[in-house]
């Protein structure tokens, strides 16, 4: 009950019953009738009004005329249910309020009533039943307060409760909960099961350590962590946190003090947001790189041992000519190529996942590069026995795109057809274009593919039923370096086959373009000449590699010397002056890095050509390579003819 109300109430009836007190000789006094009469008609903040026992109105001041809205004469002779909605007065409620006033002597109530332009506003009133000596009810005082103010802001505070409630309720990805200054749960929303699966009957009253597991409540974890929250007013962490099932979520937490006006510690707000996904997400990022470290490291230990074969198959050729040693020169030889090419597809599937693939686009000739794809993989077309047919259109579709890339994905599909066609099997390319795309179609009869494997032929590591002595080879990975090669010059690639053992067709799309004009020096045929004699230093700490490439230099009539390691290397250069170095980068002692950066304060390479020849092929090492002052990358093992024309 307001007091002020109350008070208001008694101040009219004392004044009322005063100002009819009797003096001494039995007279009214009439001069303090008048001033309380005043004083109730000047009250502002107010209503205050008197009425007859049947409720009509029998005096008016100025509070009730500023509230109301009525002037005294509209007022005065009227029922004081005129200020009551219409359903309070369908229900009887104004003379229900005169009821319980004359049977308990005084009335309170809070609600809706009218003003007089139809307006409504929250009042609080007060009814007083007023009696005589003889307590003969003579009639009612009723004080009105406006309240709508006071209610409004009620409502605005409700309404923004009401709406956080439904906000943090609504919430189902983050735990939010209240924790009262003790640390105990005094809320719990829906995403706070969800996250941690406990229902609100299970947490409820209880301290935030219901989240943490057995041991870790033992060690005292919350206990810390709550200590950390009330120092410093806040306190955000991340670690497991225990859910209802006994299973456990990585999450972050964070623990917010709340306080009042006065700066009294209210209580806390937890908030506990679920990272597993994130966690796991990161793990697999971790895992990837490591992966992806591991195939580079993998890459470079292989094509360490390849480079000296390969050196060495090439000098073989040059001086072998007995059959039987010629069919085992060419034997290691294609064996060498096959290996070379595994460990390049391994990487180049690396790369491409992690989009670090750039293509050096141009004009192509697509008739000879589907000629120089064909050459690459003859060998192996030959040495399985296959017949393979070539078909070509007159004029050759204009194409744009990297012909390395472009070459690799056609050899891939070429070794592929070979390797899973029976031996003298027939394989079949064909090239055309059709309105704005070029095609190129791979055909073998091999052994074909089931529906299955038609639907992941290209997925990485796939592969179709071979026999147990794996005499086909692969990784798996050939079809889904060609797919990615093949969409990143904006075309496509797709299988089919009628079934087990009825062969295969690829069909790949390229966009055509409109060729750029072909220089006259392109049309001439390329003067030939051999490579004048350099003097080559060798720089290389794997033995076999080193001597392997020097002898088939010197076959070639260059001057070449070794060195083991940086610091030799670094000698030799100054006191030899060559024209070529051919650097390893996986040095002993200093790297080639560091080799090239002394060789460019020495002003060795102001006469001489710095060449790359490592393990290490990605795009980060060329572009390393090329900072450091290089001015070629060869990735092992060489090709001889590669590298004489490089020479010359």
């Amino acid at each position: 009950m307001d007091e002020s109300l109350s008070r208001s109430a008694a101040v009219s009836t004392e004044a009322t019953d005063a100002a009819r007190t009797p003096v001494d000789d039995g007279t009214v006094d009439t001069g303090l009738e008048d001033m309380a009469q005043r004083l109730l008609e000047s009250v502002q903040d107010y209503a205050i009004f008197m009425m007859n026992t049947e409720g009509f109105v029998t005096s008016w001041n100025l509070g009730a005329q500023r509230i109301k809205g009525y002037e005294a004469h509209e007022a005065i002779g009227r029922h004081f249910s005129m200020f009551y909605l219409p359903e309070a007065i369908d229900r009887g409620w104004p003379a229900e309020e005169l009821r319980r006033a004359t049977l308990i002597g005084k009335y309170e109530d809070e609600g809706w009533r009218i003003r007089k332009d139809g307006s409504r506003i929250w009042a609080n009133v007060v009814i007083t039943a007023v009696r005589d000596e003889r307590g003969t009810l003579l009639g009612f005082s009723k004080v009105t307060r406006d309240l709508t103010e006071r209610r409004r802001h009620e409502e605005e505070l409700r309404e923004r409760e009401e709406s956080l409630r439904l906000l943090v309720e609504g919430v189902r990805d983050h735990a939010m909960f209240l924790l009262d200054p003790a640390g105990c749960i005094r809320t719990w929303n829906e995403g706070a099961r969800v996250v941690l699966g406990f229902a609100a009957d299970d947490v409820l009253g209880r301290d935030a350590s219901v989240l943490l597991s057995l041991e870790e409540k033992l060690a005292g974890k919350w206990a810390a962590e709550f200590a950390s929250a009330r120092c410093a007013g806040f306190f955000m962490t991340k670690g497991w946190r225990h859910r209802a099932d006994g299973s456990r979520v990585w999450a972050e937490s964070s623990t917010t003090e709340l306080k009042d006006g006065a700066g009294a510690i209210r209580g806390y707000v937890q908030i506990v947001r679920d990272l597993s996904e994130q966690r796991r997400v990161e793990a697999l990022e971790v895992e990837g790189r490591h992966i992806e470290e591991f195939i580079a490291m993998l890459s470079h230990e292989l094509r360490n041992p390849l480079a000296p074969i390969e050196n060495a198959v090439s000098i073989l050729r040059r001086f072998v000519s007995q059959p039987e040693a010629v069919w085992c020169v060419e034997l290691i030889g294609r064996q060498v190529t096959h290996m070379t090419r595994l460990v390049d597809d391994l990487l180049d599937v690396s790369r491409i996942n992690n989009g670090k693939i750039r293509l050096t686009v141009e004009d192509i000739d697509l008739n000879d590069l589907v000629k120089s794809s064909v050459e690459s993989a003859r060998s192996t077309v030959d040495a399985c026995g296959h017949a393979l047919t070539l078909e070509l259109p007159g004029i050759s579709p204009p194409v744009a795109g990297d012909p390395t890339r472009l070459t690799q994905a056609l050899t891939n599909l070429l070794t592929n057809a070979a390797k899973y066609t029976p031996e003298g099997g027939t394989i079949s390319v064909s090239v055309a274009s059709m309105g704005t795309i070029a095609t190129i179609q791979i055909v073998d009869d091999g052994i074909g593919m089931s529906d299955e494997l038609l639907q992941r032929a290209f997925d990485p590591f796939v592969q179709g039923d071979r026999a147990l002595d794996r005499s086909a080879g692969g990784l798996g990975i050939g079809l889904t370096l060609v797919k990615s090669i093949i969409e990143m010059h904006g075309g496509t690639v797709a299988v089919a086959s009628a079934g087990i053992g009825k062969g295969a067709a690829f069909t790949l799309t390229l966009p055509l373009c409109n060729p750029r004009q072909t220089l006259e020096a392109c049309a001439r045929p390329a003067e030939t000449s051999a490579a004048k004699p350099e003097r080559i230093l060798v720089v290389d700490d794997n033995r076999d590699a080193a001597e392997s490439i020097a002898m088939l230099l010197r076959i070639c009539g260059h001057d070449v010397q070794i060195a083991y390691d940086g610091l030799d290397a670094l000698a030799m250069a100054r006191n030899q002056s060559p024209s070529v170095i051919l650097l390893d980068i996986g040095l002993p002692g200093i790297d080639g890095y560091e080799v090239a950066r002394r060789l460019q304060r020495m002003g060795v390479l102001n006469k001489a050509r710095l060449i790359a020849m490592t393990g290490y092929g990605s795009d980060k090492d060329r572009q390393a390579t090329k900072e450091a002052g290089f001015d070629l990358h060869f990735t092992k093992p060489v090709g001889v003819e590669e590298l004489i024309k490089a020479l010359s």
